[in-house]
């Protein structure tokens, strides 16, 4: 993880424009909100994808900072007065907060248009027209209405209503789970003798993974406290969310986290020792802290 999060914010600093670069406050809350830290999952499923199948680290960078941009965006958004209305994003005051709504909008947008920008331009990523644009298109359709965007609009309507398992897993497949596809998908896209079974397999991971994912996340705001979450606790709850453990129980939570575990490492097993970063990828998300 250190080896991942230390390379991921090396490139990203080398995508970002100067604080000093005008329009100087608006380069300056994209790197407030991109280069704040965080667990860097989603570049960590890049990196341990492209170790399994072989693919160059120099490779994977441009990927690796295309999916954090758009999980940045998402964040930035996501914590407006309009969306969930939040103060506290890793623990420190979220992007509106410091630099004003107006502006955190256009810090969305940027943080956005950048990760496609790196996805047509970084020389490093080495793959033929037709596979780059493959993987422009994963990233756009991870991140649309049938993606991220659709998924937090099912949220914000499931607000204060019920919602069946099916449709609980929907809204997360897209919401969480898409942009945690997308990140396996972009790294095997850059592997030059990709298999379509092999992607196969590797979509089914990640879609097991992205689902569990979120289950912890909500298992966590029931759990930890705000100084380990770096962000309110119990604020799904407060503002009557669906969430697994509302569904399920905390314990059928945890339970259905662990199924999801096992079906993720039993896609693996065709991809032998080499998989093992993303086994262990499996194995922290549903025990991670925080």
């Amino acid at each position: 993880m250190a080896f991942c999060r230390s390379r991921v914010e090396r490139a990203l600093d080398h995508w970002l424009p100067a604080s000093s670069t005008p329009p100087c406050t608006l380069h300056e809350a994209m790197r407030y909100a991109a280069l704040a830290g965080g667990k860097y999952v989603r570049p960590l499923l890049v990196y341990a994808t492209g170790q399994a199948l072989g693919v160059k680290a120099e490779a994977l960078d441009g990927p690796a900072c295309a999916v954090e941009l758009i999980h940045a965006y998402s964040l930035v958004h996501d914590d407006l007065p309009a969306m969930d209305d939040d103060d506290l994003r890793r623990g420190k005051p979220t992007c509106h907060k410091v630099y004003g709504e107006a502006m955190a909008i256009l810090t969305g947008d940027a943080l956005q248009s950048l990760a496609f920008h790196i996805l047509a331009q970084d020389a490093a990523i080495g793959v033929p027209a037709e596979r780059r644009l493959r993987m422009i298109d994963t990233l756009a359709i991870a991140s649309s209405s049938q993606g991220m965007a659709g998924g937090q609009a099912i949220d914000l309507e499931a607000v204060g209503r019920e919602l069946n398992l099916e449709e609980l897993e929907n809204m997360h497949l897209r919401k969480t789970g898409a942009l945690i596809r997308a990140s396996v998908t972009l790294a095997a896209l850059a592997s030059p003798g990709l298999a379509e079974e092999t992607l196969r397999l590797l979509g089914g991971y990640a879609r097991c993974i992205g689902l569990a994912f979120q289950i912890r996340d909500d298992v966590l705001d029931v759990e930890a406290d705000t100084g380990t979450l770096g962000k309110l606790q119990g604020a799904d709850m407060q503002r009557n969310k669906p969430t697994y453990p509302a569904l399920l129980g905390l314990e059928g939570a945890k339970r259905k986290a662990r199924e999801l575990h096992d079906k993720a490492l039993a896609l693996l097993d065709p991809l032998g020792q080499a998989a093992d970063p993303l086994r262990w990828i499996a194995r922290y998300i549903v025990a991670r802290p925080y």
